[in-house]
């Protein structure tokens, strides 16, 4: 019997999102639950490699069965890819093409390599560049995710990575042949039997069979996220993924039926997910609930620790509560919110008008459904190319400018202490005015 609270929006939206935020903690345990166990994982597999994965995989993935080779080979994807449902096949081919084409569309809109010429007269280009190894964490516990495979493998592609490894916990029966030809069908360089902390530590450390990566991207239990922030500062990760959310604001045109199942479909993601309706339209609301009510009793795999309806005093409220809420995904239906989506700064997602089911962007779309999660959106983005490269400066000082730029910096290094940097740059002017230095 799925429970139902409604609220009322009466005090300011900042403060009714902080309690929404606030309930979100509370229906999945924090880090610190696991931070001691996590810790005793990570020690084991940097100490033993792997002895200490293929253990922890016997112990935690296959119920005591001896796991097989840690990666899979590549005639195996190929197996898999050949095997694999026509119709799903095309599915993840769909979802491979929108998301490479929205992926590169995200690279193409990101400044590209260019130099700047400074008033002392030297040069600065600012380079953008991949980095040489990635790995995509794909969860395995509740059912296979392909899709993530997907969204993971892509964005690396499209960002240039040349190395890019895929791992997922293998079963009693291993990993999903979906996964497996997920992969195949992404062309992920490498794929390994391994979940848990323990896979987050090999790709952070290495091992005699997995060689590490720069950075590590994917959702997972509390375990594998954990382990990616004890192990931030080896390898680079794309951000603390807990609990799925849902905001849909709902006008008076929206259809009750729709909001409802797509509350109902976020809550598949698992009983910490947290999934909410917000409407001026007490009468949207009311039907909204009904349809959960009856919708829930027949849909087992939709279990959410509570759906929240929240009747605002006009969709200006509305919007207010969703920007202090900053959801994971965010739903805009009907004509009078979904006028708002130019004014929306804090969400994982948009989702705009009535056949914009958030479902969509989890397989095919082409948005990433790796997505901040926990308010994390006032501040963070969704997975995409970007998380894959990196930017540097290439700076070059010829002789003229190397006068004036001395004679700044040495005065602020000295001022910091630092007399061997002033040195160091008045040397150089010393060099432009023929002086001898000692």
């Amino acid at each position: 019997m799925i429970r139902i609270e409604r609220w009322s929006l009466e005090e300011p939206a900042t403060e009714r999102a902080r309690v929404l935020a606030m309930e979100a903690r509370t229906l999945a345990p924090g880090p610190e639950a696991v931070t001691a166990a996590v810790a005793e994982i990570v020690a084991a597999v940097r100490d033993s490699g792997d002895a200490a994965l293929l253990e922890l995989t016997r112990r935690l993935d296959t119920a005591g069965a001896e796991p097989p080779a840690l990666r899979v080979d590549a005639a195996e994807l190929e197996q898999a890819a050949a095997a694999l449902d026509a119709d799903l096949r095309a599915a993840l081919e769909r979802a491979v093409a929108n998301v490479g084409t929205v992926a590169e569309a995200t690279l193409a809109a990101a400044p590209a390599d260019g130099e700047v010429v400074l008033p002392e007269g030297h040069h600065i280009r600012v380079r953008e560049l991949p980095v040489a190894s990635a790995a995509v964490y794909v969860p395995g516990g509740r059912a296979p995710y392909p899709s993530t495979v997907v969204m993971g493998v892509v964005c690396a592609r499209v960002a240039g990575v040349q190395r890019v490894a895929v791992c997922s916990p293998p079963g009693v029966d291993g990993i999903a042949s979906s996964v497996l030809a997920s992969a195949a069908l992404c062309g992920a360089d490498e794929v390994y039997r391994m979940g848990g902390a323990q896979a987050i530590a090999a790709f952070a450390y290495g091992t005699a069979s997995v060689a590490p990566v720069d950075v590590i991207v994917g959702p997972g239990n509390l375990y594998v996220q954990e382990a990616k922030r004890q192990l931030s500062q080896r390898v680079g990760i794309d951000g603390f993924a807990g609990p799925s959310d849902l905001l849909v604001l709902a006008g008076a045109r929206a259809d009750p039926r729709l909001v409802a199942l797509d509350l109902l479909a976020q809550a598949e993601h698992g009983p910490e997910t947290l999934v909410a309706a917000a409407s001026a339209e007490r009468d949207v609301l009311d039907r909204v609930q009904d349809h959960l009510s009856e919708l829930a009793q027949t849909r087992p795999s939709a279990n959410p620790a509570a759906a929240l309806l929240v009747d605002t005093a006009d969709p200006e409220a509305a919007l207010a509560f969703a920007e202090a809420f900053a959801p994971e995904h965010l739903e805009l239906v009907g004509a009078e919110v979904e006028a708002f989506a130019p004014r929306v700064r804090r969400a994982g997602c948009l989702f705009v008008g009535g056949a914009g089911a958030s479902a969509f962007g989890d397989y095919v779309a082409g948005s990433n459904h790796a997505l901040p999660t926990g308010g994390a959106a006032r501040f963070a983005s969704a997975l995409s190319p970007q998380h894959f490269r990196r930017r540097m400066a290439e700076v070059r000082i010829d002789d003229g400018a190397a006068g004036p730029l001395a004679r700044a910096g040495a005065t602020i290094a000295r001022a910091e202490g630092f007399v061997v940097h002033a040195e160091s740059m008045e040397a150089r002017a010393a060099l432009r005015d023929n002086e001898t230095v000692a």
